[in-house]
C-alpha cells in the first residue's frame, strides 16, 4: 500500500481536480446531451412515421390505377369489332374498316380521359402491320417499338416496365400467329410528367426527394428539388440494396414503402437538418449550456494549470539546470502537497548529487589524469633509448636525409604525447600520431616489418577521442611480437564505420591465440576492479569506456594473419561526435 506524501486525503491534487470535475462538468454534460436525444429522437420519429404514412397511401393508391388500367387491358382485349380487325381485315369493306376503326379509337379516347396518368394508348395488331393510338390514330406498326413491348412482357416481374424511357402497362391476346407473336398487343403509356407531379406532392420538406424504384428497372420516377443529384448519388447504392443505401446514407433520412403487388417501392430521403430542425426551440438552452459548458472548461483549465501544469513547469526547468551542470539551485514551494514532497526530495537529491561529485567524481578524474601521465611516462624511456639507437646508426652512414626526416617526426612524436592540452582529442589528431609512430618503426625495421596503414574516413576525422588510445596498442604489437619474429612481421591498421558505431583495426601476423586465450585476455579489460594494477590496455580501455559508454572500448580476436586483431570500438549515441 501506498503512503500519501501529504498530512491529509483533501489536499491531495487528484481529489481536487476530481471533485471539481464532478461538480461542475459531469451534471451539465448529462443535462446536455439528454435534452438533445430527447428533442432529435422524438423529432426523427414524428417525421418517419408521417412520412411511411403518406409513402403508404401513395403506393396504395397507385396500385389501384394500375389494377383499373390493367382491367381497362383486358376489356380492350375481348372488343369483337377489335378481333374482326385483326383477323378479318382483308375481307372487310372499306366501310366497315372505317366504321370499326372509329368505334376502336372512340373506346381508347374514352378510357384515357378518365385516367390522369394515361398519356397514350397504343394497339399493336401484327397480322395487319397496323397500330391504333389514342392520340395518332391508325399507323403502320412500328417494328423497333413492337420489339421493345414484347421484351418487356417476357419478363414476368414488375406490372410497370420502361419502353423507350417512358413507363407502360402492356397486355396480349392469348392466340399466337405463325411468327410465334400474339395476334394483339395493348400498351398504355402512363404519363410520366403527371405521375412525377403526383410523386412531388410527397416532398413537404426542402431539399427532400421522392423515388419510385423497382430492383429490376431502377429508378423510375425522381422528385424533389435535389431529386436528379440524390439520383446520381444514390443510384449505384439503391442498386444493390435498400438497407445498404439506409446504412451508408448519413446526410438524409430515408423512409420507404413497398408494394409486393407492383414489386415497387417508393423512397423518400429528408435532410436530417429538418430533422434537427425542431432542436432550435431549445436555442435559448442550447446557448446557455455553450456558455456554462465554456466557463466551466475555463475553470478546469484555470484548476490545470494552477494546481499540475505550473508545478510540473518548475520541476522540469529544475532538471534541465541540473542537466546544464546547475546544481546550487533547489525549488521553494510552500503549499503541503504531492509537489511539496517531489520538491523537497529533489532538494535532497541536488545535495546529494553535489557531495558524490566531490567525493567520487573529481577523485575518479584525478586517477584517470595520473594514469594517462603514468601511461606516458612508461612511454617515453623505452621508445627514447631505440631513437638515439636509430639516430646513431643513421649518422654512421651519414645518411643526412633520413637524419633530417627522423628527427622531425620524433620531434612532432614527443611534442604530442607532453602536450599538457586537453585530454580528448581529435581522431584525425590521434591517428597522425599513431602513423607518425609507425612509420618511425619502419626506420627501425625496414626490412623485417611490413605496415599497411590504411586511410582514415573522412566522416570519422572530427570525432573527439582520448588522447593516446592508438599509439600505445601499435607500440605493444611491435614489442611483444614483431621485434621477437624471425620471418617478416605485418601489420595492418584498418577503418570501419557502420551508422553509429566506428571500429579501428590492429592487426599482426604473431603468434596465434586459441580460444581460452583470447577469452582470458577479454575478461581482462571488461571486468576491472578499482584494486586492479593498471595495465597500458587498461588504461586505454577504460578511458573509452568513460567516454563513450560500456558499448565501447578494446575487443581481441584472432588475426587473419595467424596473430592478434585488436578492435578499438567507438560506440556514438546519435550524431553526436563532439564528445
Amino acid at each position: 500500500m501506498f503512503s500519501i506524501p501529504v498530512k491529509s486525503l483533501h489536499k491531495t491534487i487528484f481529489v481536487r481536480l476530481l471533485v471539481l470535475f464532478g461538480m461542475i462538468i459531469l451534471p451539465i454534460i448529462i443535462l446536455g446531451i439528454y435534452l438533445y436525444n430527447w428533442s432529435y429522437e422524438n423529432a426523427t420519429k414524428d417525421i418517419s412515421r408521417n412520412a411511411i404514412v403518406q409513402l403508404t397511401s401513395y403506393i396504395d393508391d397507385l396500385n389501384r390505377e394500375i389494377e383499373w388500367l390493367e382491367i381497362q387491358q383486358y376489356d380492350i382485349l375481348q372488343e369483337n369489332k377489335l378481333n374482326k380487325i385483326a383477323f378479318t381485315w382483308e375481307s372487310m369493306t372499306n366501310i366497315e374498316k372505317k366504321s370499326h376503326v372509329n368505334d376502336i379509337l372512340h373506346r381508347l379516347t374514352s378510357i384515357k380521359n378518365t385516367n390522369a396518368y394515361i398519356k397514350d394508348i397504343y394497339i399493336h395488331l401484327p397480322t395487319i402491320n397496323k397500330s391504333i393510338s389514342a392520340v395518332n390514330a391508325v399507323q403502320e406498326l412500328d417494328e423497333t417499338t413492337f420489339q421493345n413491348v414484347m421484351s418487356s412482357m417476357t419478363y414476368d416481374g414488375n406490372r410497370m416496365s420502361v419502353i423507350s424511357n417512358q413507363l407502360a402497362i402492356s397486355a396480349a391476346s392469348i392466340s399466337i400467329n405463325q411468327s410465334n407473336q400474339p395476334d394483339i398487343v395493348v400498351q398504355i403509356e402512363l404519363d410520366k410528367q403527371k405521375m412525377t407531379d403526383e410523386l412531388n406532392t410527397l416532398n413537404l420538406y426542402p431539399k427532400s426527394a421522392t423515388f419510385l424504384y423497382s430492383n429490376q428497372e431502377g429508378v423510375l420516377l425522381s422528385s424533389g428539388e435535389d431529386g436528379e443529384s440524390l439520383e446520381k448519388e444514390i443510384l449505384p447504392n439503391l442498386s444493390r440494396s435498400i438497407e445498404y443505401t439506409n446504412e451508408r446514407n448519413s446526410a438524409y433520412q430515408m423512409n420507404q414503402s413497398y408494394s409486393e403487388a407492383l414489386e415497387l417501392y417508393v423512397i423518400s430521403f429528408i435532410p436530417k437538418e429538418i430533422v434537427r430542425k425542431p432542436l432550435k426551440k431549445f436555442s435559448t438552452w442550447a446557448w446557455l449550456f455553450a456558455i456554462t459548458l465554456f466557463v466551466a472548461i475555463s475553470i478546469y483549465c484555470y484548476a490545470i494549470f494552477t494546481f499540475v501544469h505550473k508545478p510540473l513547469l518548475q520541476l522540469v526547468e529544475g532538471f534541465k539546470r541540473m542537466e546544464k551542470g546547475i546544481l546550487d539551485e533547489t525549488i521553494v514551494h510552500k503549499k503541503e502537497d504531492e509537489f511539496g514532497f517531489l520538491y523537497e526530495r529533489y532538494n535532497k537529491m541536488l545535495y546529494k548529487l553535489q557531495r558524490l561529485i566531490n567525493q567520487d567524481y573529481k577523485q575518479k578524474l584525478m586517477m584517470q589524469k595520473a594514469e594517462l601521465k603514468q601511461l606516458q611516462s612508461q612511454i617515453n624511456p623505452h621508445f627514447l633509448y631505440n631513437s638515439f639507437f636509430i639516430l646513431h646508426s643513421l649518422a654512421k652512414t651519414e645518411d643526412i636525409h633520413r637524419i633530417e626526416m627522423f628527427t622531425k617526426m620524433l620531434g612532432e612524436y614527443f611534442r604530442y604525447i607532453t602536450r599538457n592540452g586537453e585530454s580528448n582529442v581529435t581522431l584525425k589528431d590521434e591517428i597522425k600520431h599513431a602513423r607518425m609512430y609507425t612509420e618511425i618503426q619502419s626506420l627501425r625495421f625496414s626490412r623485417r616489418i611490413q605496415v599497411q596503414f590504411d586511410e582514415l574516413p573522412k566522416e570519422m576525422e572530427e570525432i573527439k577521442v582520448p588522447k593516446l588510445i592508438i599509439q600505445p596498442i601499435i607500440e605493444n604489437a611491435f614489442e611483444h611480437c614483431l621485434e621477437k619474429m624471425t620471418d617478416v612481421g605485418f601489420l595492418r591498421v584498418s577503418f570501419k564505420k557502420e551508422k553509429n558505431c566506428m571500429y579501428i583495426f590492429i592487426e599482426d601476423n604473431g603468434n596465434v591465440l586459441n580460444e581460452n586465450s583470447l577469452k582470458v585476455l577479454n575478461d581482462y579489460v571488461n571486468n576491472i576492479d578499482n584494486q586492479q594494477e593498471t595495465t597500458g590496455l587498461i588504461n586505454i580501455h577504460r578511458r573509452i569506456a568513460l567516454t563513450f559508454g560500456n558499448k565501447s572500448g578494446l575487443q581481441f580476436e584472432n588475426s587473419e594473419w595467424n596473430g592478434l586483431k585488436v578492435i578499438v570500438r567507438i560506440h556514438i549515441e546519435g550524431n553526436d561526435s563532439n564528445v
